[in-house]
């Protein structure tokens, strides 16, 4: 069968299952995984992610390790801060909303014991079919350090392109997507940030995805920004598709991505995630119909979550899902 015009697709997490956190285990995460993705199978969700499970640590289940997970085992960091790291840091502007580092650079970056693709094997043994591996950006992992030797944000946030990018180049997964909620709020940073993005995405060998949201804690937005000062920036992307938050956005936000490249098919969130409510089938058609309306027949590609669902109820996730693919074929058959 030929896939539809627009498709589907979830950003990445997923509520991590009581029962994982209860009795942790290597067989219970392959398990939660299978499950995972039995249920956006079942949902009709045409490109499922693993809920990114392979991020799962029992020593920080409340969090989806966006960060920890890539920062902790890298060789040159230490993930040991004190007062003086920590009051350092906090001092600087790269991160408004986090007082802590992730890990201080005390020397070269290497890859330490991060593997991404035995993770993303993992995934793909128990993956009903093609599915979708999320990778943090280099730009936002390097706004979380304190850097002690490279001493210049520019080398530091390259590095860790360079780093990533032979991480990713031979996974198997159908598509590769980089999560970046950082430089949303910050737009003057976008040069840096596309540049590291791009070393990224020019090693991956599959579809090429980029996640872009203004941060989501507590269903609290945590950048400040707009969309109109990022097309330029979206357009640099040497990307397939993009993934963007525009359903808890303010309307005349979406007129702007009517300049990003036609080359990129844009994938419109229409699923906010920072709200309990589910949305119904005719509320999702809606709100691609209003999307195609400002950006042109042809123009959305995905229709996905606004973001992950880590910090939604299972119950609110899974029937949030449902109505995302009512309403796309709603949509669609109209």
């Amino acid at each position: 069968m030929s896939a539809p015009r627009i498709r589907t697709t979830t950003v990445g997490s997923y509520p991590l299952p009581e029962w994982l956190a209860a009795l942790p285990s290597e067989q219970a995460r392959v398990d939660a995984t299978r499950v995972i993705f039995g249920i956006q199978h079942q949902a009709g969700i045409d490109l499922p992610t693993d809920g990114e499970l392979y991020r799962f640590d029992i020593n920080h289940p409340d969090t989806n390790g966006m960060i920890d997970y890539f920062i902790r085992p890298l060789d040159g960091i230490s993930s040991s801060v004190g007062v003086t790291a920590w009051r350092r840091f906090s001092g600087t502007a790269n991160m408004g909303f986090r007082r802590k580092p992730a890990g201080v650079v005390k020397g070269p970056l290497g890859e330490g014991s991060l593997n991404l693709f035995a993770d993303c094997a993992m995934a793909a043994s128990v993956a009903p079919g093609p599915f979708k591996f999320t990778v943090t950006s280099p730009y936002m992992l390097a706004r979380t350090l304190l850097d002690e030797h490279y001493h210049h944000f520019e080398r530091l946030t390259l590095a860790l392109a360079d780093l990533l990018a032979e991480q990713v180049r031979e996974l198997p997964c159908a598509c590769v997507q980089v999560d970046e909620a950082n430089v949303t709020g910050n737009p003057e940073d976008a040069d840096l940030a596309a540049e590291a993005i791009n070393r990224v995405l020019e090693a991956v060998p599959a579809e090429r995805a980029v996640h872009f949201c203004f941060g989501n804690y507590g269903g609290q937005t945590i950048q400040k920004g707009e969309w109109k000062k990022l097309a330029g920036f979206l357009s640099k992307l040497q990307t397939h598709h993009l993934v963007l938050e525009v359903a808890h956005r303010p309307p005349d936000d979406l007129e702007a991505l009517r300049d990003v490249d036609p080359r990129i098919s844009l994938g419109i969130g229409v699923i906010d995630v920072k709200v309990n409510h589910i949305e119904t089938a005719d509320e999702v058609a809606r709100r691609l119909e209003a999307a195609e309306k400002a950006l042109g027949a042809g123009r959305v590609g995905w229709a996905h979550p606004d973001c992950g669902f880590w910090m939604l109820k299972r119950s609110v996730a899974d029937r949030k899902m449902e109505a995302l693919v009512k309403g796309r074929d709603l949509y669609l058959a109209r």
